[in-house]
């Protein structure tokens, strides 16, 4: 508790220099809610702009999930000196409730730690889960765990799920953890004397795991990065519908859990279009089973928005909702805004324009986590 103290105390003072990127972008006066959610979901489609929402939407002839949320609103994505964020510093910005530079994983611009709303969940008891259809070491979900200076340093970011009490984790990249080369730990097996259930793909389909609310649980999907839904892989819906039953027999006092769908990013990097709508297509259908556990649970609020837009991609003239007409304008990201969507006790904070960083203060305050002020 001391140590997080300390960090919120020099975030605040990073915060102060970096929260906004001109004259005019300041935050109003936020919206008092009616009541505070004990649970967040937060879900990120990483490179899912409104093309791409779009699209999903058009292809799938009951539409999406996505439309069943009440509020809607757009974020502003800039990192802290770039136009154009990359998911390092968009997630850093979700996380931490700073702009950083494009590659930090929860640090600030100034290269120091900043405590992330995972930690300060843990801080107060609640219980913390991380899912990605990317390595977990990757740059969304360790932005929410870890502290590196670059994106890249995959072996140096997986010591992390050791030094936090996350209550669960899915998502690719073994390797980081029981392959290492730079020092010859195996963190598989730190983990499992640390009391975690941990298994992986080729040991245990996700779908035979027996998930024991007494343990911490693991689950590795693939050895580097996880397959396409195109070549196979199903397991984020079924993680969706896991792990929020399972948070919340691990807590009394809620829980916050993250959910990427990371591979709209990666489909739309690859210009390929009909890969990027089964990609948002099974993000949706992930969407789905956490409203179903929200609507049931009534106090869980579940946000739905992008770390930033990638491809720039359009939907063409001459196309139909039978036949859809997808071109790309470029490889990378781009800097236009990207939805949110939220549901649940506290949604209708969440409409408007506003900076990304905003999600973290907002959900940060919905969870009446206590400001700490420098001095």
């Amino acid at each position: 508790m001391k140590q997080l103290a300390l960090l919120l105390a020099a975030f605040v003072l990073a915060v102060q220099s970096s929260h906004t990127f001109g004259p005019l972008a300041t935050s109003p006066a936020p919206v008092v809610p009616v009541e505070s959610p004990r649970n967040i979901i937060l879900m990120i489609g990483d490179g899912m702009g409104l093309t791409q929402v779009t699209a999903g939407l058009y292809a799938r002839k009951e539409g999406l999930h996505l439309e069943r949320f009440p509020v809607t609103g757009l974020i502003k994505t800039h990192s802290a000196k770039n136009l154009i964020t990359d998911s390092a510093a968009g997630a850093t910005a979700f996380a931490c409730g700073c702009k950083t530079y494009n590659g930090a994983i929860g640090m600030t611009a100034k290269k120091q730690p900043c405590p992330t709303i995972l930690e300060q969940a843990e801080a107060f008891g609640m219980a913390t889960g991380l899912v990605s259809t990317s390595s977990i070491t990757h740059a969304t979900p360790a932005s929410f765990i870890a502290h590196a200076r670059d994106r890249t340093y995959m072996e140096e970011i997986a010591t992390f799920f050791l030094k936090t009490d996350v209550d669960m984790f899915i998502g690719g990249g073994m390797r980081y953890f029981a392959a290492r080369t730079v020092d010859k730990r195996n963190l598989y097996e730190e983990l499992q004397a640390k009391g975690y259930a941990v298994s992986y793909f080729l040991q245990q389909p996700l779908e035979h795991c027996v998930l024991d609310p007494k343990k911490p649980f693991a689950w590795f999907s693939a050895v580097k990065e996880p397959e396409s839904v195109e070549d196979g892989r199903t397991y984020l819906p079924l993680a969706a519908r896991l792990a929020p039953e399972f948070l919340a027999q691990r807590s009394e006092k809620g829980f916050f859990l993250m959910v990427e769908g990371a591979q709209i990013d990666w489909a739309c990097h690859a210009n390929k279009g009909p890969q990027a709508v089964a990609e948002m297509l099974d993000f949706d259908d992930a969407i789905g089973e956490a409203l179903r556990f929200a609507e049931k649970d009534g106090n869980t609020l579940v946000i739905v928005t992008a770390d930033h837009e990638t491809g720039g991609m359009a939907l063409l003239r001459g196309a139909d909702k039978e036949s859809l007409k997808i071109k790309f304008t470029t490889d990378y990201h781009t800097p236009v805004m990207v939805p949110v969507f939220a549901y649940g006790p506290g949604a209708e904070m969440f409409g408007g324009i506003y900076d990304n960083t905003d999600i973290y203060f907002k959900m940060r305050e919905l969870l009446q986590f206590p400001t700490v002020e420098a001095k």
